[in-house]
């Protein structure tokens, strides 16, 4: 321990009083089958210490009085287990010593495996006080962010951009609520593989202290940016669009229209502000471009995609040029068309229930494919997978059994718009929430069988009073192998 010399009281300045690494006790959770470092895993003392993994699996102990005598840690975090002994108790006896290294193996229940934390203060943070070396450049601070919420990302000029909702700062509990932005690069151009997570590079203030405000406006709210694409205009120039709208809280919204990046300035400005009655005519949610016999679209996935628009700069900001996938009963199927909103699945279960709709032509009537339970789904995204040859849905569930907005589902279809029929859970968040998961087909693996997801951790809408420390009100990152054979369910034709 390294100590400060003693001054006159009146000399006395504020000093840090560091702990070498060698002066912990270093416990290292891990995956029992791949032996990989398992993050957002507590152990809780008898006495209610409670210290969490960082993304590498690492906890650095070193607690006066506990040192060198057996304690007992309770081990517990969302989709990892240990067998429970005869009291009902999960948890391991450990001596910490300092020096000395522990390693806790956990079972995986989940069927995606939890791979890191993507943002906030403190990734790295226990491996940093053992000396160990992480992955990022400044493992445990950057541009000022503590916490960030929901992700929207597109490639573009040839490297990763990204937005995020609210992010909160150091300095104040209201950070920067006019969105953030920051860069990546692919992992094949220098960028890091998506397991041990993604080099933000954020775009920030003119000071480079902290994080930028991606759409400045003068009036009062906060601004969200969704429905993140690229489109060329008539002389093949690409544009960077997204739908903003402005809040003063989250349930009443202020103003909303269409945004672009202006290059000159590195920031989005509004170039159509849209009346109340554009409810779906606008890019929403998530976007994915698809090529087919009837043209060049984008689909917004929310997490169904049943909006459209010509893929193009001229049609993206024409409100008449949007489509919704309706029922017609005149028809007696689905179709296209820009006179009525888009059906969602609550009224395709009222449509069915009041025998307007026959059961068989339902795009949206997702049940669980192990209890046959009605999935609610809140919201996702949906990609072309080369490997299964099918479109894949990655989902969170609107009130789920165990989490109110954290039970994340899997679904395949033949079609963009379905019919999405059985899902299988992949992904639990008890009394938590992880809300707006988002797959990147960009990092997708061995042709598409191993993909990656990100969602945001949070207390919020989950009815828990404690939230986790550092993890709480960010973004965390998936793993999930297409091949699991506990996925079938949801892969059979």
């Amino acid at each position: 321990m390294r100590f400060c010399l003693f001054l006159p009281l009146v000399l006395l300045l504020p000093c840090v009083v560091q702990s070498a690494p060698e002066e912990y006790f270093a416990i290292h959770v891990v995956d029992e089958t791949t032996g990989r470092g398992v993050p957002l895993i507590t152990l809780k003392t008898t006495n209610q210490i409670a210290l969490t993994t960082d993304s590498a699996g690492w906890i650095a102990f070193n607690e006066p009085g506990l040192m060198d005598r057996v304690t007992y840690f309770s081990v517990e975090g969302p989709g990892y287990a240990l067998p429970k002994d005869g009291f009902g108790f999960a948890g391991v006896r450990l001596t910490p010593q300092a020096g000395k290294t522990a390693e806790v193996k956990v079972l995986r229940t989940n069927i995606a495996e939890r791979m890191c934390r993507l943002t906030g203060q403190g990734i790295y943070r226990d491996s940093t006080l053992l000396g160990k070396e992480p992955p990022l450049p400044r493992p445990n601070l950057f541009a000022d962010v503590m916490g960030q919420d929901s992700v929207q990302v597109v490639p573009w000029k040839g490297r990763y951009f990204w937005i995020f909702g609210d992010t909160q700062r150091t300095t104040y509990p209201l950070g920067n609520f006019h969105s953030t932005a920051a860069w990546s690069d692919a992992p094949d151009k220098g960028g890091l593989d998506p397991e041990n997570g993604i080099h933000f590079e954020y775009v920030t203030d003119e000071g480079g202290d902290a994080v930028a405000k991606m759409l400045p406006m003068k009036e009062p709210g906060v601004v969200w940016l969704f429905g993140l694409c690229t489109v060329m205009d008539v002389q093949q120039q690409e544009h960077l669009m997204a739908h903003y709208s402005r809040w003063r809280d989250l349930g009443k919204r202020l103003e909303h229209g269409i945004a672009e990046m202006d290059e000159s300035t590195g920031r989005f400005r509004r170039i159509a502000v849209l009346g109340d009655e554009f409810e779906w005519q606008h890019p929403r949610h998530n976007a994915v471009r698809v090529k087919g016999a009837d043209g060049d679209w984008m689909y917004f996935s929310s997490p169904f995609s049943m909006t459209r628009v010509k893929a193009d700069y001229e049609s993206l900001q024409n409100t008449s040029a949007y489509e919704a996938l309706a029922w017609s009963a005149e028809h007696g199927e689905y179709v296209w068309q820009n006179a009525v909103p888009p059906t969602t699945q609550k009224d395709e279960e009222r449509l069915i229930a009041e025998k307007k709709m026959p059961a068989n032509k339902a795009l949206m009537q997702v049940t669980d494919a192990k209890s046959g339970k009605t999935v609610h789904l809140h919201a996702g995204s949906v990609h072309w997978n080369k490997h299964r040859e099918r479109w894949i849905m990655i989902a969170v569930q609107e009130v789920g059994d165990v989490s109110y907005l954290g039970e994340v589902w899997y679904l395949e279809a033949p079609q963009i718009e379905g019919p999405w029929r059985k899902a299988v859970k992949i992904v639990t968040h008890p009394k938590y929430s992880f809300y707006n998961p988002s797959h990147h087909a960009f990092f997708d693996q061995q042709d598409g069988r191993i993909i990656y997801f990100q969602g945001t951790y949070a207390e919020t809408f989950s009815g828990n009073p404690v939230a986790t420390p550092r993890y709480d009100y960010n973004q965390l990152l998936y793993r999930l192998d297409l091949d699991d054979d506990r996925l079938k369910p949801a892969q059979k034709e």
